[in-house]
């Protein structure tokens, strides 16, 4: 298997059909389907043409549940192998279909109905991670989670980023298809309920309404001082007890959900104006929450490193203690410019060279990429950050892709396909995690994030690098 061509005969073998069957899969797109029959018949690299071809639709085969109730399009996804739809993976499973979708109105109507199914969990709760189809499902954390969980809710887990992934998807789709037709009252009383609840998690005026406990042997699962968390230093920054990772934060401050909080109300803030809700109360309180977060990211969050310099923290209490470390899951610092939207601009942006938030950025990933991030593993299977959600040693495919997607140099984009390529275990799948030292020691088959986003990186390599396929 390599760059060689084979025949035919030889994929079969080499090769085996892992795909779900024809008949099996959720929901069908020719479009897609051209994509990868496209890649798929085109790369010279025919492991990797393989891999694409399971893991790019893995979203739209496995895990969708799409049906138009009252003439409205409405679209649940679970994660893969957890029956419950998170706010976040919903959010990215989708999205490397936005450039298809203009030409693709079924699968423009898909996504269409992603957007609605979250405008209802955010309405439900917007405290909530991850939520069930049935509304009166009753959540198996019930008997252990101290917190007010109501029906329909999976897990109540309060992360900033699930509530800027929804903002991010609904503002890439209308990118990508200049459709406003999702953007309706209760899409607009859900970005309300954003901007409060990130207004409450500055807890400028007490603690807020959000307390959680969960009664496990588990750290990483239930919140310290009564379920409120570690004190902080009220400095603007919004508090996230959960990391997206839905790990515990040790400080509330958690970096780079915040930034991504001040990327995403920019993206509101722009599709509140074309849907006129310019000057309306929530588009003002969204700019006074961009200013404060933004003033106090640039005062709390860059810190010096004894060996890099000015980097990103990855989480801060105000009082000046951080964590110098990164988190394989989505925001990472890793991550920060494949979350950037276009016309986020200032300081604080990683990829206008002229901005201190680039050296800064540049700084970082030079740190998290070492042995200076305990997180950082490196192995005979290859390396790549993890995080404490499946213990030390094992590497996320995630973090490696990401890596990927946010590299400009060949060299390491090819680094990045090669340790991908080698860490499915004959499966033909991306996994949660593998062994640093033993690519078929690896927790979740079923992980359709990792899958789709490793179709993402493929895409992009075909588009941009089509000499590392070949």
């Amino acid at each position: 298997m390599g760059a060689a061509a084979v025949d035919s005969a030889a994929v079969n073998t080499d090769f085996p059909v892992v795909r779900v069957a024809e008949a099996q899969r959720k929901f069908k797109s020719q479009t897609i389907e051209k994509v990868i029959h496209e890649v798929r018949t085109t790369v010279g690299n025919k492991e990797v043409g393989w891999l694409f071809e399971n893991c790019f639709p893995n979203t739209l085969d496995t895990t969708v549940d799409f049906g138009v109730p009252d003439g409205k399009p409405d679209t649940y996804v679970i994660t893969g192998d957890i029956d419950a739809m998170w706010l976040r993976d919903s959010s990215t499973q989708v999205w490397p279909y936005l450039p298809l979708c203009k030409q693709d109105k079924d699968l423009q109507q898909l996504i269409r109905g992603v957007i609605r199914r979250q405008v209802k969990c955010i309405l439900l709760d917007p405290y909530a991670n991850a939520f069930y189809k049935d509304s009166t499902r009753v959540s198996e954390w019930k008997a252990t989670d101290l917190t007010d969980m109501k029906p329909g809710i999976h897990e109540r887990k309060w992360e900033i980023d699930s509530l800027c992934y929804p903002i991010r998807l609904a503002h890439g789709y209308w990118a990508a298809t200049g459709d406003l037709s999702p953007f309706d009252a209760d899409w607009a009383a859900a970005m309300g309920r954003i901007v409060q609840t990130f207004k409450e998690q500055q807890r400028k005026e007490g603690v807020g309404p959000y307390t959680f406990q969960r009664k496990s042997q588990f750290a990483t699962d239930s919140i310290p001082m009564k379920g409120y968390g570690y004190p902080t230093k009220k400095v603007g920054l919004i508090h996230s007890m959960f990391r997206p990772s839905d790990d515990a934060t040790i400080y509330p401050f958690l970096i780079p959900s915040n930034w991504f909080a001040v990327n995403s109300l920019t993206d509101m803030r722009t599709l509140f104006r074309e849907i006129g809700m310019h000057g309306k109360p929530a588009d003002d309180a969204a700019y006074k929450l961009i200013e404060e977060v933004s003033t106090a990211l640039t005062e709390h969050a860059i810190v010096t490193h004894p060996v890099f310099g000015e980097v990103f923290a990855y989480e801060a209490d105000g009082f000046g203690n951080h964590t110098f470390m990164d988190d394989a899951n989505v925001p990472s610092l890793l991550g920060l410019p494949y979350l950037q939207s276009s016309h986020f601009t200032g300081p604080l942006s990683v990829i206008h060279p002229e901005q201190r938030g680039y050296t800064v950025y540049q700084n970082t990933r030079r740190m998290l990429l070492s042995e200076s991030n305990p997180f950082f593993f490196k192995g005979k299977a290859g390396e790549g950050i993890g995080g404490p959600h499946v213990g030390t040693e094992m590497i996320w495919p995630l973090s490696i892709i990401i890596r990927g997607l946010t590299s400009h140099d060949s060299q390491e984009m090819a680094h990045c396909l090669k340790m991908l390529q080698q860490s499915h275990a004959g499966t033909g799948f991306m996994h949660e995690s593998f062994h640093k030292d033993d690519a078929a020691n690896f927790t979740r088959k079923w992980f359709a994030w990792a899958n789709t986003l490793f179709g993402e990186f493929v895409l992009k390599l075909y588009h941009e690098k089509p000499a590392l396929l070949s």
